[in-house]
């Protein structure tokens, strides 16, 4: 892809680049003139008026024959070109592309990504984000001028919001995650908070990124949910016994924290929430590892001297059951998922300890029982 960069440099942004400076927009500057002369005439209400409007006028004639601009920036095969002009050079600029490609690459472009947006009306799509641009003509600086007028917005799409939430609700209302109920608490919490870094930490340069408010509060929701599920309680009394406030650069922000006391050492803690979701302008993603609390055993092994069922919670004739590949859970075409496939898929892990009982109903290929999801007490 380095040959369409230097391609685009080197050829396009040179033929599609004109004049220093847009030409004086003619609306803007006889409207300027009329305020200036009722000013000088001692009527000042109207001068205020005609400054008002002049707000709606861009400074520069934005139909200037001899003024072009071409950015390009690329990440991977993923490609954005901004362009100030007329439609049919846009188009040009395509077809050139295309047939480049075509011909020196052998790479064809997608009919339904390669788009032509005016981002005055519409949204452009790139890594994730709509790219627009924004105009709040009354909107001032210190020095009473526009601050915002055609800069560049940068936008979570309505359906990433949608997608998010889908995996923590069900019928549009929150809900447990039950292939989660047999992890520790630490471990629910840490698996909940780095999905919610992860989406708060892409989208810090959004300017909706308050947007995120929703998701958080339900994956706060369902969170609290699997821990009252896990521990046989209800969600009141999970959040009174989490419910925290944690000191940031920000202010102080409300989570949900987790505290478990070790004797000798310094506490284990896990928080959920206490992100602040406000817009960066320029942000740097800083990957950070999180430490397991180290185990003696492996989690398996910890199972199988358990000797506990992964699907009804029997201690009794328990076994592990193996599949080849974890690919081979997630083909096509099958009926609903059942929990033992969730339980490996989540963990990651080609092996699961079942009763018996259970056992022969997956080699058998048996319908979801009853008791499947609703584990015994030992």
């Amino acid at each position: 892809m380095d040959r369409l960069d230097r391609y685009v440099q080197e050829t396009l942004i040179p033929e599609y680049m004109q004049g220093a400076s847009r030409a004086r927009n003619p609306a803007y500057w006889k409207i300027q003139g009329l305020a200036a002369y009722h000013k000088k005439a001692g009527d000042t209400e109207r001068s205020k008026e005609l400054r008002k409007e002049l707000r709606k006028h861009p400074f520069g004639d934005p139909n200037d024959p001899n003024y072009r601009r071409l950015r390009y920036v690329r990440y991977a095969d993923d490609f954005l070109l901004g362009f100030v002009g007329p439609r049919t050079e846009a188009e040009e600029i395509k077809d050139k592309i295309a047939t480049f490609l075509g011909t020196e690459l052998k790479l064809t472009l997608s009919a339904e990504k390669t788009l032509i947006t005016h981002a005055a009306t519409g949204r452009a799509r790139f890594l994730g984000y709509e790219i627009g641009t924004m105009n709040a003509p009354d909107r001032l600086d210190r020095l009473k001028r526009r601050s915002v007028i055609g800069n560049i917005g940068m936008y979570i799409p309505e359906d990433v919001l949608r997608t998010k939430r889908k995996r923590y609700t069900r019928d549009g209302e929150p809900i447990h995650r039950p292939e989660l109920l047999n992890d520790s608490e630490l471990d629910i919490f840490n698996r909940y908070q780095g999905e919610y870094r992860g989406l708060v930490n892409y989208y810090e340069m959004a300017h909706n990124i308050a947007e995120l408010g929703h998701i958080r509060w339900t994956m706060e929701t369902s969170l609290l949910k699997t821990l009252a599920g896990k521990n046989k309680s209800n969600v009141v009394k999970e959040l009174r016994r989490l419910k925290a406030t944690i000191k940031t650069p920000e202010g102080t922000r409300t989570c949900l924290k987790l505290t478990i006391p070790r004797v000798g050492k310094s506490p284990l803690v896990a928080i959920f929430g206490g992100l602040p979701l406000r817009r960066r302008k320029k942000t740097v993603i800083v990957d950070q590892v999180l430490t397991p609390y180290p185990r003696m055993r492996s989690e398996i092994v910890e199972k199988l001297l358990n000797d506990t069922c992964e699907i009804c919670g029997a201690k009794e004739k328990v076994q592990m059951h193996h599949i080849r590949k974890l690919k081979d859970l997630n083909k096509k075409g099958k009926r609903e998922m059942p929990l033992w496939m969730k339980i490996m898929i989540s963990r990651q892990r080609k092996s699961i300890p079942l009763c018996k009982r259970c056992h022969d109903d997956v080699h058998h290929n048996r319908p979801k029982s009853t008791r499947q999801g609703n584990r015994r007490a030992g």
